[in-house]
């Protein structure tokens, strides 16, 4: 079977946006699209566009663009997915109960194969066909499942212990929800999902643009006269 080409982390990201543009325009019944339409629908410029294309081999056609079903299928196939990904998810608070009740994950081919929480209360419970289980059982459910991502959606005092738990039952790759950084075996991915951090970054860049050029704030200077 043909290796996958190595390809920049920045680079899968952006091709998993494409993935789910092609996607809708697929759903649609487009036939082609362009590199300026399919770069601005992505957010990034054509340039950055053929680029990061360009990790997948000729991929369109001068004058005519690219192949929606094609390109898409081509996409998918790079970022593995050709197969549905088992996942489990530990946390059903309010923010891990929404995610295990959201239909579009299976849409992109990854599937909530177990649900776990530490608290008795939750224990029992149905989110979609999934019972929520007890912490004891996930190393069972990784086993029978063969589970490689875990979502981790609990408070951060417990997410390290969490994510030392999918670990030693199998898990390969986590995504935490957590808000702290998390330290895991070589050969263990993490990726981390700080939401209050996003939050603040829109509150700069919202704060930013608001400033007019020339104004304190715009500059950074205080006005003229000095501080009041």
């Amino acid at each position: 079977m043909q290796s996958r080409p190595r390809i920049p982390e920045a680079t899968v990201a952006r091709l998993a946006v494409y993935l789910r543009v092609l996607t809708g325009l697929a759903d649609s019944g487009r036939g082609t699209v362009s590199s300026g339409e399919l770069a601005s629908a992505a957010g990034v410029n054509p340039a950055g566009l053929r680029k990061d294309l360009s990790h997948l081999g000729p991929c369109g056609v001068r004058g005519v663009g690219y192949d929606v079903a094609t390109l898409r299928d081509r996409i998918a196939a790079v970022l593995g997915m050709e197969t549905a990904h088992a996942c489990v998810l530990v946390g059903i608070g309010n923010l891990g109960s929404a995610l295990a009740g959201y239909g579009g994950f299976g849409n992109r081919g990854f599937e909530f194969v177990g649900l776990f929480d530490a608290s008795p209360a939750r224990v029992g419970q149905r989110i979609g066909d999934l019972p929520v289980r007890p912490m004891e059982e996930l190393d069972e459910v990784v086993a029978a499942t063969r589970a490689t991502i875990g979502v981790i959606a609990t408070p951060a005092e417990v997410a390290q212990r969490v994510c030392d738990r999918l670990t030693r039952a199998g898990v390969r790759s986590i995504l935490n929800f957590a808000p702290v950084a998390l330290t895991a075996p070589a050969g263990v991915g993490v990726r981390q999902v700080d939401l209050s951090v996003e939050l603040q970054v829109l509150a700069f860049l919202d704060k930013q643009r608001g400033a007019l050029p020339g104004t304190a704030l715009g500059t950074g200077l205080a006005p003229a006269g000095g501080m009041a």
